[in-house]
């Protein structure tokens, strides 16, 4: 995966990302996470990966101070048109490259973005830099389960399913393995096709 191929896929994906991603089991799990997590008007809160807004439906907007960030221009511009009467700010921005300040926000929020980045080291290292100390990381996504090696079957079609956009084989305990001398996991529980997605929540 690299960057100009991944804005060519979520061009194809945005017309009907949301009839995957945005229904069934994966709107269920957002919801469990979002309908668990109160967001106030002090905070400032930014969401990695935006993608067509499918978090934002999940939350109470109005009134916080919310910034979304998207590589693709084509998934921004379905979150834009969700929004457009709020004081949401989309920007177009690569998420292993913030154009931020350290330690600016006070919730991150990584839905779905760290297996699809062509580098979710460097995706994790910037969430983190970004979020004030005692700020919370928020983190929706697919990893390898705890513990296990993957398969062989697992090994041979991990680049394949890279080229489509996404990784299998994404481990969230080297990610955490590199930061952990600035972070502490509050959170960490299986969410969704029997662990396969998990909701991951650390403290700065």
């Amino acid at each position: 995966m690299n960057n100009n191929w991944n804005k060519a896929i979520y061009k194809i994906w945005s017309p009907i990302y949301d009839k995957f991603f945005n229904s069934g089991s994966f709107l269920n799990s957002r919801k469990i996470i979002f309908q668990e997590k109160s967001f106030h008007s002090a905070q400032k809160i930014l969401f990695v990966g935006v993608g067509t807004g499918a978090d934002l439906e999940l939350i109470n907007h109005y009134g916080l101070d919310i910034t979304a960030i998207d590589y693709s221009p084509e998934m921004l511009n379905k979150a834009k048109k969700k929004f457009t009467n709020t004081s949401i700010q989309f920007l177009e921005m690569d998420a292993q490259q913030m154009n931020f300040m350290d330690e600016q926000f006070d919730i991150v929020v990584g839905s779905l973005i760290l297996s699809v980045v062509p580098d979710a080291n460097k995706c994790f290292d910037e969430m983190v830099r970004v979020l004030k100390k005692d700020g919370e990381l928020i983190i929706f996504d697919k990893f390898s389960p705890k513990g296990k090696k993957p398969s062989l079957f697992k090994k041979t079609l991990r680049p394949v399913i890279k080229v489509l956009g996404t990784d299998i084989g994404l481990n969230f305990e080297e990610l955490y393995e590199k930061q952990k001398l600035k972070l502490r996991i509050k959170e960490d529980v299986p969410i969704m096709f029997d662990g396969m997605y998990r909701k991951v929540i650390v403290t700065k």
